[in-house]
């Protein structure tokens, strides 16, 4: 039976008992502060000063915790946009693309950044779990031991402990968790049920949710009753993700927590990539690729008709970003070598450039929204894309157009 109705009535308490996206503070803010209040923060810092490498790498940080990826990707590929040869872009897209369910697509990220000069610590907890959604716990649990010493220590430590009990090791599994329990970590409270429901422990998994949430225990009993019965990857996409194999559908997943932006944050609007609106949460992930899917036909409208010109100031649009670097000039060739592997979802799209002082984007689009630019994205092959706003003063061409 599908399992999406057997816990429909018990979402919202679900909703609460997985382990959260890494909120660590230390990864994107010096304070103690939520990731909402640190978002808010840097989008401070962001209205008078758009450029601010710091502020748009901690608040991509944020808005992942979040649950965001799509303000996320937005805000990383504007730092990487200010300074290509710095790692922390490359490893926040990374991340973004394990939270969106593609962890092959992510590697290729985390191996840049670490090119560029970042040590494993600082990308471990997500190229690790990467590696677990992929069934490959031995890479995993390498590089969240390397975590452990880095920014996400207290993520890392707990994405250990479920990769342990995926691979079947429950006692190394509680003890990974012991740190974080003797600190009165909630997140690692309701871990331990995961660890223990993944190890085949159901009643005692019970025991535990329900100590860390009264009252509990029938609501979610049938999602920590199906664990065991997964396969490693599915079950590191459960208990990390909240995805089930049912469609991809979320249960357990901790929900995005809701944002209002602040009054200095409203200027942002049009001017900075990826700035969505928080007040609503992030949409649900669709299926991830590495589930075997059935195909989907992609609904999408030709783009807009541009009369050709040499250059042209944009207004605020939603575009795909497919390739960048200093040479405009190898962008066509490149388009066509995507466009050849794509020849279906490419047929009538055009290609654009985005002409910058220090490299140039290989665009398609623009898009009638966000949904519409990621719906296109998961139907790429072979193409790390993400979604790319333009500011008014970004001068965008059709490819030929001299």
């Amino acid at each position: 039976m599908r399992f999406c109705a057997l816990l429909m009535g018990c979402a919202a308490a679900a909703a609460t008992m997985a382990p959260a996206p890494a909120a660590a503070q230390t990864s994107y803010s010096p304070y103690a502060e939520s990731a909402s209040a640190a978002l808010a923060r840097y989008l401070r810092t962001l209205a008078s000063s758009p450029r601010d490498f710091s502020a748009l790498i901690g608040a991509g940080r944020a808005a992942l915790a979040l649950g965001d990826s799509q303000a996320a990707a937005g805000f990383f590929g504007r730092a990487d946009e200010i300074n290509p040869n710095n790692p922390l872009p490359h490893a926040g897209m990374g991340a973004v693309t394990v939270h969106n369910g593609d962890p092959q697509a992510a590697l290729p990220f985390f191996a840049r950044a670490q090119q560029l000069g970042a040590p494993v610590a600082t990308f471990g907890a997500d190229r690790g779990l990467a590696y677990d959604l992929m069934g490959q716990q031995v890479q995993a649990q390498a590089d969240y031991r390397s975590a452990l010493g880095g920014p996400d220590s207290d993520e890392a430590r707990r994405r250990l402990a479920l990769s342990l009990a995926i691979s079947g090791n429950k006692a190394e599994a509680l003890q990974t968790l012991a740190p974080l329990q003797a600190k009165g970590d909630v997140a690692g409270a309701r871990c331990r049920a995961f660890v223990l429901a993944l190890t085949g422990d159901s009643k005692a998994a019970m025991v535990a949710i329900d100590a860390a949430m009264p009252g509990s225990w029938a609501s979610v009993s049938p999602f920590l009753q199906r664990l065991p019965t997964l396969q490693a990857a599915q079950k590191a996409a459960a208990v990390n993700l909240g995805i089930f194999p049912d469609a991809g559908t979320q249960y357990a997943y901790a929900s995005p927590q809701a944002f209002s932006p602040p009054a200095s944050a409203v200027v942002l609007s049009g001017r900075l990539a990826g700035r969505d609106d928080f007040q609503t949460s992030a949409p649900a992930r669709e299926v991830p690729s590495w589930k075997q899917s059935e195909p989907v036909r992609v609904a999408y409208s030709a783009p807009v008709k541009r009369q050709p010109a040499a250059k042209s100031a944009a207004k605020s649009k939603i575009w795909l970003q497919l390739a960048s670097g200093p040479n405009s000039d190898a962008l066509p060739v490149q388009f066509q070598k995507i466009k050849s592997k794509n020849r279906d979802l490419f047929d009538g799209i055009k290609g654009y450039i985005a002409r910058g002082p220090d490299r140039s984007r290989l665009l398609i689009g623009p898009f009638r929204d966000s949904e519409d630019a990621e719906i296109f994205a998961e139907g790429l092959e072979s193409v790390n894309a993400f979604r790319w706003t333009n500011s008014e003063t970004d001068t965008i061409v059709p490819i030929g157009t001299n």
